[in-house]
């Protein structure tokens, strides 16, 4: 196995000290340009690669962002990630993407990589119901930001969308469509965002003199394609069917929407189907969905600066303060939502 080139081979091939070497790596004004030009052409001809992590616990703070989100399969987490990845470069600093697959002990494992990695910061989706994870991360000391979760219980920084205002948007829409009897196609209980969207949801049946009776809820235990189709066989099954389904992001409602279409059942003259997130894909569907959009990268942008912020506050003029940025969702309507009634 041929061995790393360090910088003491640098240094001897170039005939100067270690120190020359290591200046014109981190202050190349510093040093003679003649000088300069061979060390830069030992560098070159020896492949040397300098230690970042040598270098990260020399100065005690890192160049790498975690980025730990429920699911990478899922576009909208993706483009979180976007926005993210775009502010940290403007930083200088890169992103690590972790993707706890919706499950705490996956979610505990990469944090616990985080704190080893000595990351800057960490931008966090909570697969945690319990908050446990949190808390024992916490102790770490490093900075972290929720995204897409609004900090409850918590000091710390958040970016999120108002899903409240996201699942009142969504029905709303369906019941002046002229819909009376409706589902819901949710998610994991313990996730805010699958509840805080029936919550909305329920909000605007009450706005229109229409009890919760009217809502029917199918929970699912994951938020993917698979788990839609699932919940569109159990909807297939009800005595009687609704018309019209809401659901907690557009990878349930695609799998909705496959179900349907295999049935024969027309979208959305038979039952009509609305999404949320606005994922690319929503629009490009056989059925393009109606979905309620949430900024996505403009989320992971924001997330990102705030944790910049805090991680620099040292040297800030004035102390950091942690802040929750609540933003508004979209409506935005396709054809799987306009059927005459």
């Amino acid at each position: 196995m041929a061995q790393s080139v360090g910088i003491k081979d640098v240094a001897a091939a170039a005939g100067v000290s270690v120190g020359t070497v290591s200046n014109v790596i981190n202050r190349p004004d510093s040093v003679a340009s003649g000088t300069r030009a061979r060390v830069l052409a030992a560098i070159d001809r020896l492949g040397y690669v300098r230690s970042e992590s040598a270098r990260q616990l020399r100065a005690g703070r890192s160049r790498i962002m975690g980025l730990l989100v429920l699911d990478m399969g899922n576009p909208f987490f993706v483009d979180v990630a976007r926005g993210a990845e775009r502010a940290a470069r403007d930083a200088g600093l890169g992103v690590m993407v972790c993707n706890s697959a919706q499950s705490a002990s996956e979610e505990s494992e990469y944090l616990s990589l985080f704190a080893e990695q000595r990351v800057r910061g960490v931008l966090l989706t909570p697969a945690d119901a319990t908050g446990r994870n949190i808390e024992a991360f916490r102790r770490h000391g490093i900075p972290f930001v929720l995204v897409d979760r609004v900090a409850e219980g918590t000091t710390e920084c958040s970016v999120s969308v108002d899903d409240v205002a996201g699942g009142a948007l969504a029905v709303r829409h369906l019941v002046d469509a002229g819909h009376r009897s409706l589902a819901y196609v949710s998610g994991p209980s313990g996730l805010n965002q699958v509840r805080d969207r029936r919550t909305g949801a329920l909000k605007a049946l009450e706005e229109a003199g229409l009890g919760p009776e009217s809502l029917r809820e199918l929970p699912t235990e994951r938020l993917d394609v698979a788990a839609g189709r699932d919940a569109g066989a159990r909807l297939l099954g009800l005595a009687d069917r609704p018309t019209a389904v809401f659901c907690a992001n557009d990878l349930l409602a695609l799998g909705v929407l496959q179900a349907m279409y295999a049935a024969g059942v027309g979208v959305p003259d038979d039952l009509a189907i609305v999404g949320y997130d606005d994922i690319e894909f929503a629009a490009a569907a056989a059925v393009p969905l109606t979905s309620v959009r949430q900024p996505a990268v403009t989320m992971g942008a924001l997330a990102a600066e705030l944790l910049l912020e805090e991680t620099e506050a040292d040297t800030a003029p004035t102390p950091h303060e942690h802040r929750r940025v609540v933003l508004q969702p979209e409506l935005v309507v396709r054809r799987s939502s306009l059927s005459a009634r």
